[in-house]
């Protein structure tokens, strides 16, 4: 039988890929979800060679921990952003990442540490300001997630993050007992630009032009895009008082198997919030 020395070495020796499928979530009913490989062209590597080659380039650090983000590998992509700020603690960017994928792997408080650290040495980062809106909405903290939301939606860097920004804004306000302010924000339609994700067709529902059943369409099948979806149905029940098909829609989007979608995160806050069964 090896050593356990052996064994350390051995692993060591292994290329990055023998461990891309490393869990990195373990639900409470205890479903384990897993990384994916680094296929596709090996997006991981080639960050990786490329830092290993200027291992104190910040901007290179980030590359690799998103590229490891893009193979669901994030909890080495907490490691990696973790490894960049013992270089440079005063980055944002750094916090923005580490924070954003700390919210991946359900470490709440870790997040809202991170981005809110981030937002202390720049307010002016559209990624902080949207993705600590999506931890403080996690923590039930609806009034602090619409201030974060308020004031991501202006700096949106595209058409489908504004219409984003402006999806959680209104679930928030929503949630945060402000119907009147939630409804203006939807009249005044700041996403008006024209946009093509979930986000758009979710926002169709709060507005009345389609019904909660044709939400979600035959051409959606991505597991992202169906927890997502099923989520901000549920939500749309949830604040119109009817919890049995809020219930119905949030069992859905965990059922998606789309973990990382903020949608499922949230999902599985809502369903423990309800108490009874869970997927």
């Amino acid at each position: 039988m090896p050593t356990r020395l052996a064994v350390s070495v051995f692993a060591a020796l292994l290329p990055a890929a023998a461990f891309a499928q490393s869990v990195q979530y373990r639900s409470p009913a205890g479903v384990e979800y897993r990384a994916q490989r680094d296929t596709g062209g090996g997006a991981v590597a080639r960050a990786e060679s490329a830092l290993a080659a200027d291992p104190r380039n910040v901007d290179k650090i980030i590359a690799l921990g998103v590229a490891q983000s893009g193979v669901r590998q994030y909890r080495e992509a907490i490691a990696t952003f973790t490894r960049g700020l013992a270089l440079a603690p005063q980055h944002a960017l750094l916090y923005r990442w580490r924070g954003h994928r700390h919210l991946s792997v359900r470490e709440l408080d870790q997040a809202h540490d991170d981005l809110t650290r981030g937002r202390q040495l720049d307010s002016t980062n559209y990624g902080i300001w949207y993705h600590l809106g999506i931890v403080r909405h996690a923590k039930g903290d609806f009034a602090a997630a619409v201030e974060a939301f308020t004031r991501a939606l202006p700096i949106a860097p595209d058409s489908g993050e504004r219409a984003a920004s402006t999806d959680w804004l209104w679930m928030s306000l929503s949630r945060a007992g402000r119907k009147a302010d939630a409804q203006a924000l939807l009249d005044g339609r700041p996403d008006s630009i024209p946009g093509a994700n979930a986000y758009v067709q979710r926002l169709r529902l709060y507005r009345g032009e389609i019904v909660p059943d044709s939400v979600l369409t035959p051409a959606d099948t991505g597991d992202i895009a169906v927890a997502t979806l099923a989520y901000g149905v549920g939500n749309w029940h949830l604040v119109r008082g009817d919890t049995a098909r809020a219930r119905t829609w949030f069992e859905r989007s965990v059922r998606s198997g789309g973990w990382p979608a903020f949608g499922f995160i949230v999902s599985e806050v809502e369903l423990r919030r309800l108490g009874g069964r869970r997927p």
